[in-house]
C-alpha cells in the first residue's frame, strides 16, 4: 500500500487528524486493521449487494476488517459533517458528488491523488474525475454515477404515431398533445423540483450561477428563457398540472411505471423501479434518450452519483486499509458486480460489459451520459437547491409569478453566496 495519503492529508487538517475515527477503536498492532465504512445507498434494494462485497473483500484481505454501517442517504451529509468535526467519524464514506467541494474545503476529507484508491485513475470517465476534485486535488473515487434522462413508454409512443423520441422541449410538447388525442393518455408529466429543471437552463447554456466568474445568474434572459420553457410544460394538452404535493415525486414515478403517462424526467436509480410497473414488464418498452435541447440546440443534464472518500481524520494505518477497500469497491469487476445486482451505472467503461449492457435500463443511460455535466467546483452549489425547491413549486402552480420567484431566488442565492455579483 501507498503511504503518501497519510502526509498530505495530515498537513491540509492537524485538528482532524487528533480525533477517533469509527473504526479506529478496538485494533491491535499484530491484528487486523477495522475500518468502518458508512454506506449511503438504499437498505432495502442495494445495501445487499455491498454487504456481499464486504464479506468478499474480508476474505481476499485478511488483514483488514470492515464495519459496515447503513446510514439514511437524507441524514448522512450533515451525520458526517458533525462527525468529522467532531470524533466518531467512518474511515470511508459513499458521499453524494455534490458533498464534495464542501467536505473536502472543509478539511475533513484525504487527497487521493497518488494512493492505492487512485492508481486506475485513468480508467474513469474523466468528468466524473472532475467532480470528484477541489483546488487541483481529488477527494474520492467515483463510485456509481447518474444524470437525468427523458424516460419513455415506447410502446405509447408508437401507438401515436411517433417513432423517436423527441430531440427539442418544443417536440416534446407537440409529442404530448399527439399522444394525448391518438391513445388518451397524458404525454408528459414534470417535476418542480430544482434538479429537475436544471436542464432547462443547461439547454440555454446557462446554469444557478457562474461559479468561474462569481457571478448568480438565475435572473439572466438565458435562465429566464430556460425557465419559461420549463414552466411551459406544466400547461397544455397531454400536460399535467404541475403537483406541489410531499408526495409528488412518487406520483409521477407511479403514473409512469404504470402507464399512467408516455414520458417523465428521471434518473436510473429508479431502473429496478420501473421494471416492477405494470408498463415495463418487457423491459424493452423502456425508452431512454438524452434529454431534449433548449434554443441553443444543446441537451444538458447535471451529473449525479456517488464517490467514496476518505477521512482525513483517520490515522495512517486505517487511511492505508481504506485506500485498498476503495480500490477494491471500485474496480472494474466489483463495479459490474453491483450493476448487475443494482442495475446502477459503472463509473468506468471497462465495466460496461456485454453482460452488464443486456439491461435495457443500463444500456440506454449509458448512451446520454456524453449530455451530463459535472457540477462546479463550489462548496456552496449544492445548497442553492433549498431555495428552488422552495420557489420553483409556486411558480409551477401559479402561485407566484416567475418574475417574482426568480428575484426571490436571486435574493436568497446571494445571502448563500455573498462574494458574487449579481
Amino acid at each position: 500500500m501507498r503511504r503518501g495519503i497519510v502526509a498530505t492529508a495530515v498537513a491540509a487538517s492537524l485538528a482532524l487528524a487528533a480525533t477517533a475515527c469509527g473504526g479506529s477503536s478496538g485494533d491491535s498492532s499484530d491484528g487486523p486493521v477495522t475500518i468502518t465504512w458508512w454506506d449511503t445507498s438504499n437498505a432495502t434494494n442495494e445495501a445487499p449487494t455491498y454487504k456481499a462485497l464486504v464479506k468478499d473483500f474480508e476474505k481476499a484481505n485478511p488483514d483488514i476488517k470492515v464495519k459496515y454501517v447503513n446510514v439514511q442517504f437524507d441524514q448522512a451529509q450533515n451525520k458526517f459533517d458533525t462527525a468529522a468535526g467532531a470524533s466518531g467519524a467512518p474511515d470511508v464514506l459513499r458521499a453524494e458528488v455534490g458533498w464534495t467541494p464542501a467536505f473536502a474545503q472543509k478539511g475533513y476529507l484525504a487527497p487521493l491523488d497518488d494512493t492505492e484508491a487512485l492508481e486506475e485513475k485513468d480508467a474513469f470517465q474523466p468528468n466524473l474525475i472532475k467532480q470528484a476534485q477541489f483546488e487541483g486535488k481529488t477527494y474520492g473515487v467515483p463510485f456509481v454515477t447518474d444524470t437525468l434522462a427523458l424516460v419513455y413508454n415506447k410502446a405509447l409512443f408508437e401507438k401515436a404515431g411517433i417513432t423517436e423520441a423527441p430531440a427539442t422541449w418544443d417536440d416534446l410538447k407537440k409529442d404530448a398533445a399527439t399522444i394525448k388525442s391518438k391513445t388518451g393518455v397524458d404525454g408528459y408529466w414534470g417535476s418542480t423540483s430544482g434538479y429537475y429543471a436544471t436542464p432547462f437552463l443547461y439547454g440555454e447554456g446557462t446554469n444557478m450561477v457562474d461559479a468561474e466568474g462569481k457571478k448568480i445568474t438565475i435572473t439572466s434572459p438565458e435562465a429566464k428563457k430556460g425557465l419559461t420553457t420549463w414552466q411551459g410544460l406544466f400547461d397544455g394538452a397531454g400536460l399535467h398540472k404541475a403537483d406541489t404535493t410531499a408526495d409528488a415525486y412518487a406520483h409521477i414515478q407511479d403514473a409512469f411505471v404504470n402507464g399512467k403517462v408516455a414520458a417523465i424526467i428521471q434518473g436510473p436509480w429508479e431502473i429496478t423501479n420501473f421494471y416492477k410497473g405494470s408498463a415495463f414488464q418487457d423491459k424493452t418498452n423502456l425508452g431512454i434518450a438524452t434529454v431534449p435541447a433548449g434554443s441553443t440546440g444543446e441537451a444538458g443534464a447535471p451529473t449525479g452519483g456517488h464517490n467514496l472518500s476518505i477521512y482525513a481524520g483517520s490515522d495512517e494505518a486505517h487511511q492505508e486499509a481504506s485506500a485498498t477497500f476503495v480500490k477494491f469497491m471500485t474496480s472494474a469487476e466489483t463495479q459490474s458486480q453491483i450493476a448487475l445486482k443494482n442495475s446502477t451505472l459503472p463509473t468506468r467503461d471497462d465495466a460496461y460489459t456485454d453482460e452488464v449492457k443486456a439491461d435495457p435500463g443500463i444500456a440506454g443511460f449509458q448512451t446520454v451520459l456524453p449530455a451530463a455535466q459535472p457540477r462546479p467546483e463550489l462548496p456552496e452549489y449544492s445548497s442553492l437547491w433549498g431555495p428552488m425547491d422552495q420557489e420553483l413549486p409556486k411558480i409551477a402552480s401559479g402561485a407566484e409569478t416567475l418574475d417574482k420567484g426568480i428575484t426571490t431566488l436571486d435574493t436568497a442565492f446571494a445571502d448563500l453566496l455573498p462574494d458574487f455579483s449579481k
